[in-house]
């Protein structure tokens, strides 16, 4: 009996450590992650350009957010580069820097050294001042980050053709898999986290909420008349996006409707975006949601 229990566990272990591995770390084409690279370096440029308007009012000598107001707001392990910048003149070279890699990340110029570049640019931009991070900032950090661990030059990308080998596709790798595994785990995170929180609200339960999101000064998209004119429509609206958030989550995980929920993502995550109010948040989630696309149908 102790025997039959002892090989039970050690097939066990044997079966998660293969699993664990088999996710992690199988070779994966960079295609996929290329893609990712660019739209990620498009979003990065678009949220920077929000970010460019009070760039001097929020961080310059006698900006907003000073040294003190920083710390109350900041975590004490929170650093940020731009902490040395003191004056308009280095807060502008600093940002415009990171601009530049920003670009380049999208073009795929010099990737092994802009990835990391970049996140560390745009991990430093958001700790020097937290409380103006949004939603979008969030995710784009989390992209950056994995991006820099995997091999996003080796497809689509001026690296590629400055190597010669823009006519044939690089070999696979196990970075661009660990890559793509973590932003795998980090969009069902996102998403089931964002279920949890709705759930915990009266107005995601009786069905209004839509109607609340879409009245939101910062909707540009005004969607109240269409809501106001049927109860049925708010309701179907709110508790559908609840319930895909959940799909999503849960979806991702199984390969026979990981390729259905991930390919629906990247028409419904944008949707659900518009009606928050938040597009670049949406069009974020969609980025994550490209990258759960597997690269091929699974096996009947």
């Amino acid at each position: 009996m102790a025997d039959r229990f002892g090989t039970s566990i050690v097939a066990l272990g044997a079966a998660l450590s293969t699993t664990w591995n088999r996710f992690w770390f199988t070779p994966a084409p960079a295609r996929r992650l290329a893609v990712v690279r660019s739209l990620a370096g498009g979003l990065g440029l678009l949220l920077a350009w929000s970010w460019a308007g009070d760039l001097i009012a929020w961080f310059g000598p006698d900006g907003i957010v000073s040294p003190e107001v920083l710390t109350a707001w900041r975590s004490p392990t929170g650093l940020s580069l731009l902490d040395a910048a003191r004056s308009s003149a280095a807060v502008w070279a600093f940002f415009l820097l990171g601009v530049v890699l920003l670009g380049m990340l999208a073009v795929g110029a010099w990737t092994p050294l802009v990835a990391p570049l970049a996140a560390c640019f745009w991990a430093s931009l958001l700790h020097r001042g937290p409380m103006l991070v949004g939603p979008a900032d969030d995710i784009l950090a989390v992209m950056l980050w994995c991006l820099a661990l995997g091999r996003p030059g080796d497809a689509l990308a001026v690296d590629r053709w400055r190597a010669g080998g823009a006519g044939r596709a690089a070999a696979p790798s196990w970075r661009n898999g660990l890559a793509l595994g973590l932003l795998r785990v980090h969009a069902a995170v996102i998403a089931a986290a964002a279920a949890v929180a709705q759930l915990k609200a009266d107005v995601w339960w009786n069905g209004t909420a839509a109607w609340f999101l879409a009245a939101r000064e910062s909707t540009r998209v005004d969607l109240t008349g269409l809501l106001a004119g049927s109860e049925i429509i708010t309701n179907v609206v709110t508790h559908a996006i609840v319930l895909f958030e959940i799909a999503f989550a849960a979806g991702v995980w199984n390969r026979w409707t990981r390729p259905v929920v991930a390919r629906a993502g990247l028409v419904v995550w944008p949707l659900i975006g518009l009606v928050a109010g938040e597009l670049m948040w949406g069009a974020a989630m969609a980025i994550l949601a490209w990258a759960c696309v597997p690269d091929e149908a699974p096996e009947r």
